[in-house]
């Protein structure tokens, strides 16, 4: 059964084109036109992935991506038209796995949605007999069944924040370089933006640590990566 991608863009031509290299590619593609038609088809065609624009009529991609991310784990690539910064940091905050600039190639976004797909599809099954958690310090990273806590509280990671932090903890000790964690977590083979890495350690950090300014877990090693310690 394909793969089931829903794509929300209202500039109809970028829509269209999107849209059939996916389906040359053998996805399984729905469109929306709007943010309040992106809800309510993600909601009903349960996709396996959202490709979904910033710009967009009626609910912006943003509130989109904060809506959907309380109701599901669907992965979320970001689309946006401006080159800023903080466009890129806020979707990543509120829950995307991804983002790609305007204008960008069909070669690259095939690449991404390949990984992104790939790496949803890498979650662990539901809890197996003799399976246990990973404890390092306060923290417990129970893979099969998909939660963190610290001290016994739950904590809400996005799907991206979680694969980080289990790539790192099943690694325990190891220090791992920008470009090794954007391979190995996000699952690229080409080169992607390392800032990306960057950003979703600093949210990590801020649920994961007492204090995120002076990381106890998760350490920056001077020039050279980020391991998971305690």
């Amino acid at each position: 059964m394909a793969d089931k991608i829903l794509i929300v863009e209202d500039d109809t031509n970028l829509l269209e084109t999107i849209k059939y290299n996916l389906r040359k590619e053998g996805y399984d593609v729905v469109t929306a036109g709007d943010g309040e038609a992106a809800l309510d088809t993600a909601r009903q065609e349960k996709p396996g992935l959202l490709i979904l624009d910033v710009m967009l009529p009626k609910l912006n991609g943003f509130e989109v991506c904060r809506i959907l991310r309380k109701e599901m784990t669907v992965p979320i690539l970001m689309l946006t038209a401006k080159a800023d910064e903080t466009d890129k940091i806020v979707g990543l905050e509120i829950g995307a796995d991804d983002y790609m600039t305007k204008p960008f190639s069909m070669r690259e976004l095939m690449a991404r949605t390949r990984a992104l797909l790939r790496r949803a599809k890498m979650i662990e099954p539901p809890a197996a007999e003799g399976t246990s958690p990973i404890k390092i310090g306060d923290l417990e990273v129970d893979i099969a069944r998909h939660r963190i806590s610290s001290k016994g509280k739950e904590l809400e990671l996005s799907p991206k924040e979680f694969d980080l932090l289990v790539f790192l903890a099943k690694n325990k000790g190891l220090v791992f370089n920008r470009e090794q964690l954007l391979e190995k977590v996000w699952g690229y083979d080409f080169a992607g933006d390392t800032r990306t890495v960057d950003v979703h350690i600093r949210w990590l950090r801020q649920k994961i640590e007492v204090d995120a300014s002076a990381p106890q877990y998760l350490v920056t090693i001077r020039g050279t990566g980020y391991k998971l310690e305690g």
